[in-house]
């Protein structure tokens, strides 16, 4: 891939906007690119690499999996957003893996070359703090789903998470997740996902289809998740 044009696409990329371009251009040197493919690898658990990734193009999965194989999704990163970072700023091993979703292209900064610049430029430093605080807020939020929710609440609440507002009101997430992948995220069976997504086309809350899941009528399924936080679950199904 051409050096020239992945230095121009370091200079863009959000984090980094405001950051001295020497600084900028200092860290390009340092920085390995790679492009990976759908199902690679990128990092594995519990290794003791440093290096950040900023996804230039492409998606990838953060994931861990049980010693018998189960998976369990933590998320999914796609163009202008990094990982990584956790063992770059407290020197740790790695606490996921992240295979690629896509085929992806990711700039890999050595650990100092990317505390030297979130440290030597606030706006930098305080954008790392609030993705950092989002994803803190996001797992205390799945934290709290997961032990007081049943199987069908859970998944509203990352249907919700992961739908995207239309002008009529209604939110779509598309491409649709496949329902292993939608169990995996909320700690839940692929059957148990199945049936509480049958059960929501049926009752008109949900339209699946290869191409989309839409939600017609999300304020009502804010409602019924608000309730369900607060103790009436009504129709939760089971729990597990």
């Amino acid at each position: 891939m051409a050096q020239g044009s992945d230095d121009e696409r370091l200079t863009r990329f959000p984090m980094f906007r405001e950051v001295d371009p020497a600084l900028l251009s200092e860290a390009s040197r340092h920085a390995r690119w790679r492009r990976v493919q759908p199902g690679e690898a990128v990092i594995d658990y519990d290794d003791t690499s440093d290096e950040v990734f900023l996804i230039i193009s492409g998606t990838v999965r953060i994931a861990i999996h049980s010693a018998s194989g189960q998976e369990v999704i933590l998320g999914e990163a796609g163009a202008g957003e990094i990982f990584g970072e956790m063992a770059a700023i407290d020197g740790q091993a790695r606490s996921a893996n992240v295979t690629a979703v896509h085929s992806s292209v990711l700039c890999c900064l050595p650990r100092a070359t990317f505390l030297d610049l979130v440290l030597k430029t606030p706006a930098a430093g305080l954008l790392l703090l609030r993705l950092l605080t989002g994803r803190l807020r996001l797992l205390d939020a799945r934290n709290v789903e997961l032990a007081v929710l049943p199987v069908r609440h859970r998944l509203i609440a990352e249907l919700l998470r992961l739908g995207r507002p239309r002008e009529d009101g209604q939110l779509r997430i598309t491409p649709p997740p496949a329902q292993h992948v939608l169990a995996a995220r909320i700690g839940a069976r692929r059957e148990a996902v199945s049936r509480e997504l049958s059960a929501m086309a049926r009752e008109g809350l949900a339209t699946v289809s290869r191409q989309s899941i839409l939600l017609p009528k999300p304020d009502a399924l804010r409602e019924g998740l608000r309730r369900a936080m607060a103790g009436d679950a009504g129709k939760g199904g089971k729990k597990g």
